[in-house]
């Protein structure tokens, strides 16, 4: 085999037309990832980009959005418990998982209705 898969660049969830001011004050102020500049082709098809430790996260706009309530990224996180009181803090609900051994994980949807994943393996 003469290629490898080195793992996942970037995840792209999908947003309503006008949607970026509200994933920058969800994705950046309240989760805490950082903007990232989208490259200049791109920047007139609207959206916004976050770094999420090595990977990144494109909210992309979609005319006939529908939000992703099954399909997921999961982000991998160091004190997940700190995470979820922040959030909390912010009233931000949170749904509570222990189907997975071995992990604590809890789901919350983005402002768009997006599922999102945090999840922190246990040693």
């Amino acid at each position: 085999m003469l290629y490898q898969y080195l793992g996942i660049d970037h995840v792209q969830l999908a947003a309503p037309k006008g949607c970026e001011e509200q994933a920058r004050e969800f994705y950046g102020a309240r989760l805490g990832m950082m903007e990232i500049p989208k490259p200049g082709l791109l920047k007139g098809r609207g959206g916004v980009w976050f770094q999420c430790g090595i990977h990144q996260v494109h909210i992309g706009v979609q005319d006939d959005f529908h939000p992703a309530r099954k399909a997921h990224p999961a982000f991998h996180v160091q004190n997940l418990a700190d995470l979820r009181s922040h959030l909390l803090g912010q009233s931000i609900r949170v749904q509570d998982d222990e189907a997975l051994e071995g992990a604590d994980r809890f789901y919350l949807s983005d402002p768009f209705g997006n599922r999102l994943e945090f999840l922190e393996w246990l040693k």
